[in-house]
Formats: structure tokens, sequence, C-alpha cells
């Protein structure tokens, strides 16, 4: 059994591979705060559900954003694992050239998405993950990863809405049933769905414009089901793409 371990700012994405196959997922609350013993509790827990415990886990992979909690499942590995786990860094073998003038910049979620789309198309293309923020990612055609986009995420640039202005709710994220909202809620609504697809699909036509080749558009990200079917510009949805990457990457490792 390999776990793949997306551990993001806000949410944490674990999958179960067998065989090369996806067989369970699971998207939790990433907590900051959690010890290396609370996050191998925490994953047996999960094991436990389908009959299994961190005993059949033969490899482990993560890409963390969050530096604290990649020094714990370091500690979760040596500790259960018997060092099985590769936490995604500089010396882990992607197979994608990165063409960033720091390439320590980029943050591993970012680089197993572009792994991901690379190798389902090969071909050039953009991924947009949302997440805490919005992730615009570029691959060329020949592989190589570009560069892209950083912006304000739905979650938090609503919450910051609903903080500073003290007459507005939070909101649940789904689009109204019409565009022009006849409440204060359902105008938050389309102001969201419609305006970040609006930003989505503006960003990704500059993108194509700069890139001056045909590139397939994929989604992920835990807010992609609810904004990416407003946009013409975004092509698939793809919500196990980062799990795809890390699969992939420790293939690549392997031996």
């Amino acid at each position: 059994m390999l776990l793949a371990i997306d551990n993001g700012n806000t949410q944490t994405h674990i999958g179960m591979f067998r065989d090369g196959r996806l067989v369970q997922h699971f998207r939790l609350a990433t907590v900051r705060e959690a010890t290396a013993d609370e996050l191998a509790a925490w994953l047996s827990g999960l094991l436990g559900l389908r009959g299994l415990g961190l005993e059949d886990v033969d490899g482990a992979i993560v890409s963390s954003v969050v530096p604290t909690l990649a020094h714990e499942y370091e500690l979760v590995s040596e500790r259960y694992l018997k060092g099985a786990l590769i936490v995604v860094g500089p010396k882990v073998k992607t197979g994608m050239p990165i063409r960033l003038d720091n390439p320590r910049e980029l943050g591993a979620d970012r680089l197993m998405n572009s792994v991901a789309a690379f190798h389902r198309h090969r071909s050039a293309c953009v991924v947009v993950d949302f997440g805490t923020a919005i992730n615009f990612d570029v691959v060329s055609g020949r592989g190589e990863y570009l560069g892209g986009v950083l912006a304000p995420g739905v979650e938090i640039s609503m919450d910051a809405l609903s903080e500073r202005a003290a007459k507005l709710p939070k909101v649940e994220l789904e689009p109204p049933r019409e565009v022009i909202g006849r409440s204060t809620q359902t105008a938050l609504q389309s102001g969201a769905i419609y305006g970040f697809a609006g930003m989505v699909d503006g960003v990704v036509r500059r993108l194509r414009e700069a890139l001056d080749e045909d590139a397939t558009v994929i989604a992920t990200g835990g807010h992609a089901p609810a904004i990416a079917p407003h946009c013409e510009e975004v092509d698939e949805v793809d919500d196990l793409l980062t799990l795809t990457g890390l699969r992939l990457v420790w293939e690549r490792n392997r031996g």
C-alpha cells in the first residue's frame, strides 16, 4: 500500500494506492500543530477504515507547504514506517526541469500537479489549483515547468470580505439561481462564483498568449467543482491531480 499525502495550508488530501490504482482518498482539515505521534494515530485510523494498519504501508510520499509538518512527517517515517516515506524536496527526482530563477521557491504541490498534468497530456498545459491561494502553473510542450501566477483564494477572500464589512455574512460557495442577486446572500454568491470564474478565464487567456502554443487547462483543488464549471477556459477538472503526481514521483524514486 502506498500512502500519498498532499499537506496544504488549509486541507490535507490523502490517497491510498495499491498496484498504482487509487483505492481510497480523504480530504481533511490541516492541523498545523500536530505532532508525529498524532499524525501516525490519524493515519492509522484512516487505514483502519479499510482493515489495514501502518504495518501494511510499503511506501509513503508527502508534499507539504507547511515546513513544521514536513518535519513531523519525517519523524512518522522514522518511528512508524521504517523509513519508507519520501518528503518531496530539491533532492527528489521528478523528471521535470524547473525554469525558475530560484527553483526552491516552487511549492511541492504545484510541482506535483504539473508532473501529473504533463504525464497525462504529453503537451503544454496549465494547471489551475483552487486552494488557499489560486495557483496557475504552466508547463511547456517539452515538459518544462515555466512558472505561473498566484492569486488570493476563494475562501480567504470571502472571509476577508465578511470580516471587513460588518453587514456582509459568510455564504455557502454555490451558484445562485440567477446572476443578478436579489438578496445580500445571492449577490455575494454571484460575485464569488462568477467573479472568480472571470478572473480565472482572464488569467488563462493571457497565459495562453504568453505560452504561444496550444495548452490544455486542468482545474484541481477543493473549490474547483464550484468554480470551474463556470469557467470558459478550463478544459477539465481533476480533484485527484496532486495525488496522481505524488504517485508518479514515488515510482520515479523507487530503488
